[in-house]
This record gives structure tokens, sequence and C-alpha cells, in this order.
């Protein structure tokens, strides 16, 4: 960024995070796509009520294609636009995530216009939100919106076919199909260079054998279902509390552990202090900031839907919700994750599988308002509606009657991190405490559900005996689906969660290490900040160039080095990746200490040693001194066929200029040199010259950068300039062009035509 300021150019790769590494999917802009401006006009307002309110808006929007009232349909944005993921993710800065979930309804909703037969909204709208979507840079996110398209296209190819509907069929397909290709264009850059990218980082497959049992040709499988949800949490989509909430909340002064505390003469200050942060959430998942709490009406509502509706659409929605539901079990399911780790395309390369329940997010308030306008509409015979409301009724809250009457005795309420509390001197009697304290606040918030279920239940039964009025039903029932969520909401996000401006342009003060190491004014060196989570925090890089950071998308041989070496205190590895200064918890604070043995920005080596495959060159990384020895894969041994050793003790490379995408070295020897640099071997852009000629460049150390270098004095170049890029510029440039023109003409034609029909 702040080279982006300076020069006006783009810096595609990034010295601040791993090492090293691409930066597209961290800061870049793509400027080629005019679809940002589009979304820097809806985003209008202040994040992160931005996208809270475009969630909103789109959601509306798909209901309004979908023929809903206009004042219901507003009610049903609220019943979507608040579900407590989504304010969770703002919360835990997933700002990707919940942008691209902002484009996801109206995205939608351009499907179902075009095979509702208005073929050029379809097209328009399609292309336009699912371009948005692309553009706010999470895939995964489209993935998953992506499974509620095909299933929403086999239920409209089943109504075509039953209905002699075929031609049709196939014309809103193909015109859904244009729209995407513009959509894909439009974010050309992006997703090529994600793609590419992602071949080579921790989404793409290991070289390596051990461990063979959890590889998949994507992500680890470990890794990528750390964060499974458990078969019994899935009903905190109806009972937010079911299995305590966050990982660390407020048990409050009221609670059994406070009371435990005052009992044992800890004092109320450091008592309140301990019931601020004690572990209430204890489901299967290693943390959480929250559940995913649809809302109890809504859940009713769903659940009504699937009595009440009619139709293929019904059977598209409850089947991929029940597949989400599926998948986010992950490891709960292996058998079923398993089959889609291995042969559902893409699907391995995410992480993070409970996040699929955004499927359920969508489509349970979707049914529940397609639902609420056959209420509405009066398309229905008394009968149907009392079988399918008191199915429903007697599903949604029997199931919280059952946890309010017996819940208490039927779950343990235990958790594995407290045993490491015990384990690390807490009394046991205290965890006994806190137990009490979950099943407390599972059974307050399974009555509490309830009662919503039977008000909101309540409001739509009045409405169809014709005790109320229909603004009073869509004003009542409003009133309670935002009544639950808001309070819900408020537990995760609230006044605490905002900051002084300031704070957000200077999130990270500097430490009194952060200064001393600042002082060197040296080129280019890198920092291991050991007291925080070293590989994942990004807060280092906010100075420094760190071995550590934060990221979904490390390059998967610096994963391999971290795993293997760096984690376990290899310096060897350490030196080689020129880690100038070790940050440690010092008695006052954060201290910067020196490591003398960094080995530069590049030297020249005086032996190598051919290794076979992957699993040697990492495992020989332990074993080797890489001041004078270089690890080459064999596959690169024609690089240095012409390589003899050769001694010139007044050698020497060093690094005399120094930019994010280019480094410029001057070398001098009597003799020629092999040079081993430490900076992160990529070669899809990576290009290196001697003298303005382009010359090769190989991988040595598993890791880093070698090149032979000819005796004499030489100007040695590194430039990172993928060769896609300028490219890439035009064709997001003429795609996002196509559909800003075709959405503005099919939006002015229809305010033609309704101008001249009131004429």
């Amino acid at each position: 960024v702040d080279y982006r300021e300076a020069t006006g150019e783009q810096s595609l790769w990034t010295n601040s995070m791993f090492g090293g590494m691409p930066s597209y999917l961290i800061s870049t802009v793509f400027e080629g796509n005019l679809l940002r401006y589009v979304d820097k006009f809806l985003g209008f307002a202040q994040h992160p009520a931005s996208l809270i309110f475009i969630t909103l808006l789109g959601f509306y929007v798909l209901l309004l294609v979908l023929g809903v009232n206009p004042w219901l349909a507003i009610v049903g944005a609220f019943a979507y636009g608040l579900s407590s993921y989504f304010f969770i993710i703002i919360t835990a800065g997933h700002n990707a995530k919940i942008h691209a979930i902002a484009y996801v309804a109206p995205m939608i909703a351009g499907l179902v216009l075009a095979y509702r037969g208005k073929i050029l909204g379809g097209l328009a709208l399609f292309a336009l939100f699912l371009g948005l979507n692309l553009n706010a840079g999470h895939v995964q996110i489209t993935y998953y919106a992506g499974f509620v398209m095909v299933a929403l296209f086999f239920a409209y190819l089943y109504k075509a076919l039953k209905e002699n509907l075929m031609p049709q069929f196939a014309k809103a397909s193909i015109a859904l199909g244009i729209a995407a290709i513009l959509a894909v264009g439009a974010n050309f850059s992006r997703l090529y260079f994600t793609y590419d990218y992602g071949k080579d980082s921790i989404r793409g497959p290991s070289e390596l054998t051990a461990d063979a049992h959890n590889k998949t040709s994507g992500l680890d499988k470990d890794y990528a279902t750390a964060w499974s949800y458990g078969v019994g949490e899935t009903f905190n989509l109806l009972v937010p509390n079911l299995y305590g909430g966050s990982s660390m909340s407020d048990l409050g002064t009221e609670s059994h552990t406070y009371n435990f505390l005052m009992q044992n003469n800890v004092p109320p200050s450091q008592a309140r202090a301990i019931v601020q942060q004690m572990p209430a959430y204890w489901g299967p998942q290693p943390m959480t900031s929250g559940p995913v709490y649809i809302g109890a009406i809504v859940v009713f509502l769903f659940i009504f839907g699937l009595m009440f509706v009619k139709g293929p659409e019904k059977w598209a929605i409850l089947i991929v919700t029940l597949i989400g539901i599926a998948l986010a079990w992950g490891k709960n399911m292996m058998w079923f994750t398993d089959l889609f780790l291995h042969y559902f395309p893409g699907y391995n390369k995410f992480r993070t599988v409970s996040m699929i329940l955004y499927i359920a997010e969508l489509t349970m308030p979707l049914l529940a308002f397609i639902a609420l306008k056959r209420v509405f509409d009066g398309d229905f015979s008394k009968t149907d509606f009392r079988k399918a409301f008191f199915w429903a009724l007697g599903i949604t809250g029997g199931i919280c009657l059952f946890l309010l009457l017996f819940g208490g005795s039927a779950m343990s309420f235990s958790a594995e991190v407290d045993a490491q509390y015990i384990a690390a001197g807490w009394p046991r009697e205290l965890f006994d405490a806190v137990a009490a304290d979950r099943a407390a606040l599972m059974k307050a918030d399974a009555l509490r559900s309830l009662m919503y279920i039977l008000l909101g239940g309540g409001v739509v039964f009045a409405f169809v005996e014709k005790k109320l009025k229909p603004v009073v039903f869509i004003g009542a029932l409003g009133f309670l689906i935002i009544a639950d969520m808001w309070v819900i909401n408020r537990r995760y996000l609230n006044n605490e969660h905002f900051v002084d401006v300031s704070r957000v342009e200077k999130p990270f003060p500097k430490t009194a290490a952060d200064e001393q190491i600042l002082t060197d004014k040296s080129l280019n060196y890198r920092v291991f900040n050991l007291t925080v989570s070293p590989f994942n925090d990004a807060s280092t890089s906010y100075y420094h160039k760190s071995i550590g950071g934060y990221h979904g998308a490390k390059l998967r041989r610096y994963q391999d080095v971290i795993d293997l070496h760096i984690s376990r205190g290899n310096m060897k590895v350490l030196n080689m990746l020129n880690t100038k200064y070790f940050i440690e918890q010092g008695q006052a604070g954060p201290v910067a200490k020196l490591n003398t043995e960094a080995l530069g920005n590049a030297w020249f080596v005086d032996s190598v040693s051919i290794q076979p495959n992957a699993d040697a060159e990492v495992d020989a990384l332990g074993e080797f001194n890489p001041a004078t020895t270089a690890l080459v894969d064999k596959r690169f041994e024609s690089f240095i066929a012409d390589f003899t050793p050769a001694a010139d003790s007044s050698a020497s490379i060093q690094l005399v200029e120094y930019y994010p995408n280019r480094l410029v070295y001057s070398s001098k020897s009597s003799v020629n040199q092999l040079a081993v640099f430490s900076e992160i071997y990529y070669d899809k852009g990576w290009k290196a010259y001697i003298d303005g000629v382009e010359a090769p460049h190989f991988r040595a150390n598993y890791i880093l950068r070698a090149m032979a270098i000819p005796a004499g004095e030489h100007k040695v170049e590194f430039e990172f300039k993928p060769a896609m890029f300028a490219v890439g510029k035009a064709v997001d440039l003429a795609s996002s062009l196509l559909i800003i023109l075709l959405f503005v003409g099919w939006a002015g034609f229809g305010a033609y035509k309704e101008f001249v029909a009131k004429k």
C-alpha cells in the first residue's frame, strides 16, 4: 500500500509476511474492473453499516423478484440480514466474507428473474451482482452460493420439463451463462491470479509424501475440517446459547461461577475479572466467536414452509439446506466430507467447513418468506395451513420445551478446554460451577426461543384468522424478528467493539522493541516475533518484514518449512531467511534481540548437495550449513551443470536497491559463483537479469532463490512482473464496462416503458 501511494504503481509482491509472497489476495487493486466504483457507490455509508445495508437491500430485491409484498419483503430483509453470523464475522474482521455475502441474494434474484421469464432483466441483475460478489474477493462464499444456484437450476429444469417450457428455460440458461462469462471476465485478473497462485499455496497439493492419508489435492484434511460444527450444536440455529455462545463470555455476578469464587474468598474485583473471561462455549470447535443463530421465528417459519409450500423450489431449498448442514459437520461426519474433499471440484480448496452453514442462513429465511407470501396472498386452504402450522409449532416449540425441561440432564456441559484449566491448577469445583452456568445459559435461551416462537406463531395465526389487519401483521412480525435478533447480535457486536478513528488509522502502537528495530536502516531484513502466535498474527508485518504472519493461502513450501523447521527453532533455516531480529518478552515488555548469525540478503556458496525429491530436500534443512552449501532438487540440476566450486576470499554480493517488486544486487568475484538469495522462490512472475540480460534462476534450500553468476563485476536484478497482469486489466475493463452498460440499458429501458405507460 505504501509503495502504491508513493509511486502510483502496483506491487504484486509483499515481503512483509512469511518471508515474501504474492499480494494478490492482500491489497492489490485491480484497476481495470469498473465494478469497484459501483461497489463504492452502493457502500455509501460507513463500514460496517454499509455492508449490512447492502445485505438487507439484496435480500429485499430477491423477495420482490419472488413476488413478495414490498412491505413484507422489508421484514424478510431483516430476518435474513440480522443473522448473528454476519455480525460475528464483522467483529472478527472477516470483511471480505461479509462483503461477498452482501451480493449473494441479488445475484440469485437475477437467476430467478431469468427463469421466471424476464430474461434480459435476469441477465443484467445476475451479471452485475455476480460481478460484485466476485469483486469482493471471497470465492468460498461464491462457491457456497453456487450450491443454492445449482439446486434452483434443477428445480426450474424440472418445472420446465413438466410444463413443456424447455425453449424458454434454454434461453434463460444461455442468458445466465453469458452473464456469468461477463462477471468472470470483469474479475478475470483477480480470479486468474487466485487460481494460479492457489496451486502453489496451501490450497494446492503438497509434494511431501508424509502423512499421505491426511492429504488432498488441496488443503490437508485436518486443516480444512478444524472448525467442524457439532451435530448437536446445529440446534443453536434455533437456540443461540445451546452450546454456551462464544469461547470467552462474561458469566456475570449472578452466576454459579461468581458465587463459587466469592464463597472461596476470592476478592470481588478479581472474581469479577475472572467471570468476564470464562470459557462458556463447550462445543467441539477449537474456539468460536459465537453461534450461527438464524432466529427462532425464522426456523419456525422454515419448518412451516416445508409443509405449506408446494413445488420444486421448496424441494431444492430443502435438499441444499440439508447438504449444507451435513457438510458443516466436517470431521463429525467424515465419510460425507471425504466424498466432497476428494471428488467435488474445488471443495478441498476451502477451510473452516462450518462456514457452509451460510447456505442455511440464506435458504431458511428464503423459504420462510415464500411461505409467508402464500399466507399473505391468501392462496391456501385453512386445513393445509393449520396442519403445517401446528406441526411447525410442535416441532420447534417441542425442541425448545425439551431443552428447557430435560436439557440440563441430557447434556454434559463439559468441554475439552476444562481439563486444560484443571491441569494448569484451576480447581475442578470451579468448572462444576461453569458447567452449571452453561446449563443455565442454555435453559434461558431455550425459554427465550420458545417465547418468540409462540409470539411469532400467534401473530401469523391471528392474521390468518382475520384478527389482525395486514399492516398490523407486518409491523408485529417485523418488530418480533428485529427484537429477537437485535438482542442476540448485541452480545457479539456492541458499543465495546467500536473504537476511536485514530486507533483504526494506527491500529498497532509501536513498542520499545519496534522502535529499536526501526533504527536499523538496512535495506532488507526479517523479524521473528515470539511475543505473539507468530504464524497466526499479522501485527508484526505492520512495521517489519516478518518471518510469520496471518493468511489463509500461504505458500505451500513455506508452510512445510514452518511445520518441520521454523516452529521447532531450526536456526539454520532462520539464518538463511535473514532473521536479523527476534522479539521476545522481557520483564518490562517486548524486547528486540539481534541475531548476528543471520546470513544477509545474498551470499556465495562453495558446494551443492543434489536432493532426489522434496522429502529429502526439506529433511536436509536440518543437517546442512546454509552459509557454505546449497540444497538443490535434482530437477534443477541442469542449472548448475557447469558450476565448479572455486574460492575467492574477496568475492562479495550485496543488495544495493530494494523495492517490494524489484531487487538490485552488486556482485564481484574473480571466479564463477553460485549465489543464494534470501528471497522466497516463486517462478510465476519473478525474472532475473545480469547486466540487463535475462538470466535463469532456480530454487535452492527448498524455498529460496539461487543463480549462477559469472566472474567479474555485475549488476544482478530480480523483478516481479507477471505477464498476465496487463492482459487481465484489459479483460477486466472490457467485461465490467459491458456489464454496466447492460444494466443501465435494462434499467433505463424499463423506466422509459413505465413512463410511457403512465403517460
